[in-house]
Formats: C-alpha cells, structure tokens, sequence
C-alpha cells in the first residue's frame, strides 16, 4: 500500500475545501491529481504531507497511520512549482541539504549526491549556484533534493507551472523516465490535462473538493463519468440535444446536453441520409491535426479534428458545404459547468 486517503474532508472557515475524499494511491505509481483551481487537489496533496491537518477521516502512508504525525516523521519528499533552493548554496550544496540535517557521514553524502546529479542529468553543475541554472535545471535540483533522503512518497505541486511550454514538455518526459527508475510512490498537482496524461499512471479528477473519477488517462478520456469529467478533460462540444447533427441518435440521459469530441466529428463531401448539413466558417492549421469549424444551419457551432490526409482529401475551403453527423457523443444525467 502506497497511500490510503479515507472519508478525509477539510474546511476552511465555511469553505469545504476536501469533502468526504476516499483514494488509493499504489505503491510505485504515479498519480496524477487534476482540477481546476479552487478543486481542492493541492489542500489534498499538503493534507498527504502533514502541511494541513484533516478535519475528519484518517490518511494511511506505506500502511501505517500518518493522519496526526508530523511531516518530519512522514519520510515525504516534497517540490514546490518555485523551487525553493537556497541561493546562496551550490547545486550540491542544495541537494546534500536534507542528508546533513540527519547527520549522514560526509563520505557517503558525496557518494549519493554524485549518484544524484547523474540520475537528475546534471553531472558537472554541482559547483553551479541556482542563479547559473536555468528554470528547468533548477526544478531538477528540487526534485533531486527531494530524493535525496529517499522517500517513501514524492509529492510534487505544480512543478512544472513556473516553466515555459517547451520545457514543461521536456520535463515531463524527463520526470516519466526518472519516475521509471526510481519507482517512489509519486502524487503530483496540475491544472494540465496533457501534463497528467502524459506523465502519469492514474489520473484523479478532482472538482468542488471531491473525487470525481479515477482512472487511466485512456480510462478518463474513453470513459468519463461525468460531464464535468468529459468537458475538463480534452476539447469538447456542448451542444442540444435536439441538435440536428443528433437525428440519428436517442439518448436515454434526462439531459438536455450533449457532449462530442471534435475527433468525433465525421465531416463529408457529400450528404448519405445520415449526416446533416453545415457551412465551414473557419480552418486552423494546428500542425499535427487541422481544426475546422462550422456552423449547422440552425446556427450552433461544431468543431471538428481532422488528419491532415482527410483534410486534405476533402479539400475544404470557408463557406464550403458540407455534411457532418457524430461518431460518438455522450449525454449524462447531469451537467454543471467548470
């Protein structure tokens, strides 16, 4: 058992900031917990390293009962989105920080920090202040810090928040392959939903201070369980029910929405008796796919992603007609926005 969060809820005055929370987090993955702001994933991620206390329920770490323990006692590595390295140390001096503080000898400090600069890929810049690294290279010290006392459980705020989009993406992928040799128990904060399906094992969804799904990324995108889920994660069109581009489906949800992916969205030259008439207004190029909205007749706008060789092979131009009908659209029994 990695981590256990049981019934734990949390306020803050009259805010319900974490609300009857249950999750398990196994041991050796990577988790990933992803919300809007105001969701409640970083009170929960600072309530798992003792930084809050719980106003009900019990948190288990590594199988034993860590609800009240101190977050000295925790075995808990933890990274900030702002580094938090001392400036005035060398990447060394940062990293060897926690081991000095338990009074390691100086021998087999030097030995681990070394073994770190390497796994963290920062062999040679150990004599470097942080003001000499650049931000990504300084959130690798962090995370090498961190590990440095080996933990039981790594848990990571925002991390990546304060980088550029480039090296956000880079790190990412650096952060996956770290995580794959090291195997600690890992818990992560974003607000980016590409982040969490990029990096991790599971993914928790987290709205208004409660869990609304956990799962794998393909899990969360395949299969959402909610509305809030389906339109949080990944574009998404909102559309009536009586829309006629439905006219083909029924949906048994009491719901007046229905929600399609624009990869859903089947666009052609010609009408078949299925599809429904529409008029391209507009085509962005987004390199990898091509963007295409349109506007059905009845004045609702449908977006929709196609490959770059169907774009093509329709040869689409504004204020082309077109013909369009879902492939796989959802309708739950309820809907609140974001």
């Amino acid at each position: 058992m990695g981590i256990l969060v049981e019934n734990v809820s949390k306020n803050f005055g009259s805010f319900k900031a974490i609300e009857q929370v249950n999750l398990e987090v196994k041991t050796g993955s990577l988790v990933a917990l992803l919300g809007p702001s105001g969701s409640g994933k970083s009170t929960l991620l600072r309530l798992i390293a003792g930084l809050e206390l719980p106003d009900t329920g019990k948190i288990y770490l590594t199988g034993k009962d860590a609800t009240y323990q101190s977050v000295q006692d925790r075995n808990i590595g933890f990274v900030f989105q702002h580094y938090a390295l001392f400036k005035h140390r060398t990447v060394r001096e940062n990293i060897s920080f926690g081991l000095e503080i338990r009074k390691v000898p100086a021998k087999k400090i030097q030995g681990r920090v070394e073994q770190l600069l390497e796994l963290v890929q920062l062999t040679g810049l150990g004599d470097r202040y942080p003001s000499q690294l650049s931000g990504g290279q300084r959130q690798r010290v962090a995370l090498a810090r961190a590990l440095a006392v080996e933990p039981e459980v790594l848990l990571l705020d925002e991390p990546f928040g304060a980088l550029d989009a480039k090296v956000r993406k880079d790190l990412r992928a650096w952060l996956r392959r770290l995580h794959d040799e090291v195997h600690v128990t890992t818990v992560f904060v974003t607000h980016d939903q590409e982040e969490a399906m990029e990096v991790s094992d599971e993914i928790v969804v987290m709205n208004k201070g409660r869990v609304e799904q956990v799962g794998t990324p393909a899990e969360i995108y395949d299969h959402p369980a909610s509305a809030f889920v389906m339109s949080f994660i990944g574009p998404v069109n909102v559309l009536p029910s009586s829309s006629s581009i439905f006219q083909e489906q029924r949906f048994e949800a009491p719901n007046p929405e229905v929600f399609l992916r624009p990869q859903d969205v089947v666009v052609e030259r010609v009408a078949n008796g299925t599809t429904t008439p529409a008029t391209v207004s507009r085509v962005i190029h987004l390199g990898w796919e091509i963007q295409v909205e349109l506007n059905l007749d009845e004045g609702q706008v449908v977006m929709a992603h196609l490959t770059r060789d169907r774009f093509k092979e329709l040869e689409l131009e504004p204020e082309q007609r077109v013909y369009v009908k879902p492939k796989d659209a959802k309708s739950f029994p309820l809907y609140y926005s974001i």
